[in-house]
């Protein structure tokens, strides 16, 4: 690790008229060099805040080299703080300051950052159970903001509009899926997962040619093209991503699939008609748990008397809101519903439940290979953009990997239909008669 962090590029990053950069930070990034020995209650505020989060196994270095070693365990990782304002942002409001910090480059970190946060994660949450309720105040994160109409476009716009130059650098190659790859066998390449996770979805929604499919937030198009091309249903999507929207026709239309598929630039909240399947692939995140009972109403009547209806989806084991820094840097609006919350959005429709299956380890296994990818692809990243963009996005990938090996998050694949369905699969068995991995990907 280099002990002399170097001062990154403050241009910004997420679309914007004038420059047509990502705009996510906006940090003013400041001089970190000091010369100065840290004081005695600086060194008492490290192993303080080392003790509130659980004795990790994390040694710290100052600014002036000294280090600071955890009490209870060896060190696995080195935390440096470039300066002693790092110091007290990260003790102030950790979840908010680890990632903005280590975006501008004032803290960095020597050792795997993904493990890292594991360590954290896993450490955290036996200790905050013990947290007296100043600090439960003091740390909490902050609610999300509105997903209403007008706020839902532009939180989408925020993180899916940063340009389809930047996705296809790290995604999956055949259909930029950004949502969790099925690793039905354990040597599925990242391409091979992401086609079992489209069949996997079709054989749960029963699909036979001729039907009629709904999906709401359809990224870059890759499930419905999938759909319509295997399956041949006939597939309306909607999207309120421009960038997604605008390569999902362009694909289509290459394709030969243009009479099957409509992508429609609009929210989910305007859907009409009535399908065979709805299915929901990475949207419920940003929906906010407050319009839960105006999409288990749409499902409702969107629904013909025996359709079928998937929603995939971040989660979580119990309510807990998103960490502020992934909320407020990254992902604008996001609530990953807990299991309790998403069988509420079911029970208000009056919908029968088929099957819940958690792919929480897939989406580990989806994320360390968007990572690997990412890596290799820092330099173009960065030129692109910034440096500082680039070491948002590596914090954002590393913490997703660790909240999921750790179990703060889960993924959750829901299948249910209208509750006086009576023609229905008597088992699951046609979902696993062969591979749901095509060979020749």
């Amino acid at each position: 690790m280099n002990q002399k962090i170097a001062r990154t590029s403050t241009k910004s990053a997420g679309l914007n008229e004038q420059t047509d950069k990502p705009h996510i930070l906006n940090l003013p990034l400041q001089e970190t060099h000091v010369d100065r020995a840290p004081h005695t209650y600086e060194r008492w505020l490290v192993a303080k805040l080392m003790r509130m989060a659980g004795s990790p196994p994390i040694r710290f270095r100052l600014w002036n080299n000294d280090v600071i070693e955890p009490h209870e365990m060896p060190a696995r990782f080195t935390v440096y703080l470039a300066d002693p304002k790092a110091l007290y942002a990260l003790v102030t409001n950790p979840n908010l300051a680890f990632g903005d910090l280590y975006s501008a480059g004032r803290l960095d970190i020597e050792g795997d950052l993904s493990e890292l946060m594991e360590a954290l994660y896993r450490a955290i949450h036996q200790a905050r159970q013990k947290w007296p309720r100043w600090l439960e105040a003091l740390w909490r994160n902050h609610a999300p903001r509105a997903t209403g109409l007008s706020e839902a476009r532009e939180n989408i716009h925020h993180h899916y509009d940063l340009g389809n130059n930047f996705y296809r650098l790290w995604l999956d190659q055949t259909e930029m899926q950004y949502t969790c790859a099925y690793y039905e066998q354990p040597d599925l390449s990242l391409e091979r997962a992401q086609q079992a996770k489209l069949e996997h979805v079709c054989r749960k929604l029963r699909l036979k040619p001729g039907m009629t499919v709904v999906e709401a937030g359809c990224g870059w198009g890759g499930l419905a093209r999938y759909m319509a091309r295997n399956y041949g249903v006939t597939v309306h999507a909607y999207n309120i991503s421009r960038e997604q929207i605008a390569y999902a026709r362009k694909q289509a239309l290459e394709q030969g699939l243009e009479n099957l598929i409509e992508y429609v630039e609009d929210d989910y909240r305007n859907i009409s008609g009535q399908y065979d399947a709805f299915v929901s692939i990475g949207m419920l995140e940003h929906v906010g748990k407050e319009n839960f009972p105006g999409l288990s109403e749409l499902i409702k009547r969107s629904l013909k008397p025996n359709g079928m209806a998937l929603i995939h989806s971040i989660g979580r084991n119990r309510p807990m809101l998103m960490n502020a820094w992934i909320e407020k840097r990254i992902f604008p609006g996001a609530y990953p519903p807990s299991i309790g919350e998403f069988m509420a959005l079911c029970e208000h429709g009056d919908f029968s439940v088929l099957d819940v299956e958690n792919l929480r380890l897939h989406y580990a296994r989806t994320l360390s290979a968007w990572m690997e990818r990412f890596n290799a692809a820092e330099p173009e990243i960065s030129e692109m953009y910034d440096e500082q963009f680039t070491r948002a996005w590596r914090m954002y990938l590393a913490g997703s990997i660790a909240a999921f090996r750790a179990g703060s998050l889960q993924l959750f694949q829901v299948v249910f239909t209208h509750g006086d369905n009576n023609q229905l699969p008597a088992t699951r068995q046609d979902l696993y008669t062969f591979p749901a991995a095509p060979e020749n990907t």
